[in-house]
């Protein structure tokens, strides 16, 4: 396919062409699904105003990663930061846990993985793509300098050369080997957990599954957290609140989270994991409302990591998840 951009439609085909890894790319390095949506169109005005001093120097891929790149060290610059509740603050006790909000601005945030990630027919690829999305690991990268951060995504995640990325940071090759070296070794220290690639699911990750929405849909929290590692987390965005282990999980579901009693799911996906719509029974009796995207993480056979991010208002038309559940819906689901 031709990367040649010599009038405004070419221009216009090629901005399409990589709206998608160009979201990845922005996601990555921002942590927020919304600021990479924002960071993109951003991207797309500032080459438009620049396009007639694009003289074909380098690619078109490349003059628009590099204008990606700015936009995102500007709003880095500017302070943004995201993090997940295990970044902020230490596990509580169910019985002595408090809610604490805290703005949306804090928290890394889910993304759809037809938003950030291409279509490739190389598995290998797929799976590297995947990978590097996943909440854990992008919330890692939300340690690193910006532009180490930037560094770290070309060379690890999308394979660019060290000279590319010397070129389109306007610095030396020596530099992007230092920055490299730093950034591995910050995300070294970071431990970032192991969890295992769920696209397509396998015999087991999809059996998993099943008996989560089964143990969740009846409410026995005896099942459901036989499915968890013993040193599973459940965290709650937007509350700086997280529980570690089956104990105190299994106490909150019994206890502050028995509204959770009697809910329904819905299976999608996030950051290349498997995930499901929660809605809770509506405070009229009829139908059921929406309560959190739950995002699950998985290794070795078990549940570690239950993400529910409680803003649905939010997430829920993002992922294309209906508003509400009807009684008709419940009949259809069931049947």
């Amino acid at each position: 396919m031709s990367d040649l951009v010599t009038t405004p439609t070419d221009l216009d085909t090629a901005l399409d062409r990589y709206r998608v890894e160009l979201t990845g790319y922005c996601y990555r390095m921002l942590g927020s699904s919304f600021d990479a949506e924002d960071a993109v169109q951003d991207t797309y005005i500032r080459a438009w105003r620049s396009f007639e001093k694009f003289e074909g120097r380098s690619s078109v891929r490349s003059w628009l990663y590099r204008i990606a790149t700015n936009v995102c060290l500007d709003l880095l610059n500017a302070g943004n930061k995201r993090a997940r509740p295990m970044d902020l603050t230490a596990p509580q006790h169910q019985a002595s846990a408090l809610l604490n909000e805290r703005p949306e601005v804090t928290w890394l945030e889910p993304v759809p993985d037809g938003r950030v990630l291409p279509q490739t027919a190389d598995p290998a690829e797929t799976a590297l793509a995947k990978e590097s999305v996943r909440l854990a690991f992008v919330a890692a990268l939300q340690h690193l300098p910006a532009k180490q951060r930037a560094v770290l995504i070309l060379r690890e995640v999308l394979a660019w050369k060290a000279d590319e990325v010397a070129t389109l940071l306007e610095t030396t090759v020596a530099s992007v080997n230092s920055a490299l070296q730093r950034a591995r070794a910050t995300l070294a220290s970071h431990g970032i957990r192991d969890t295992d690639p769920a696209d397509p699911l396998d015999a087991d990750q999809a059996k998993l599954l099943e008996q989560y929405l089964s143990a969740f849909e009846a409410y026995d929290i005896s099942r459901l957290t036989a499915l968890l590692h013993e040193d599973a987390v459940l965290s709650m965005p937007p509350f700086d609140l997280w529980l570690r282990g089956h104990g105190d999980i299994a106490a909150w579901h019994l206890n502050q989270g028995i509204g959770c009693k009697g809910s329904r799911l819905i299976p999608t996906t996030a950051n290349g994991m498997p995930a499901f719509g929660q809605y809770r029974p509506a405070a009229s009796g009829k139908g059921h409302t929406p309560w959190a995207l739950q995002v699950l993480e998985i290794s070795d056979g078990k549940i570690v990591g239950l993400n529910a991010f409680l803003d649905t208002a939010r997430w829920f038309p993002l992922f294309g998840l209906p508003e509400q559940l009807g009684e008709a819906d419940e009949v259809q689901e069931g049947a």
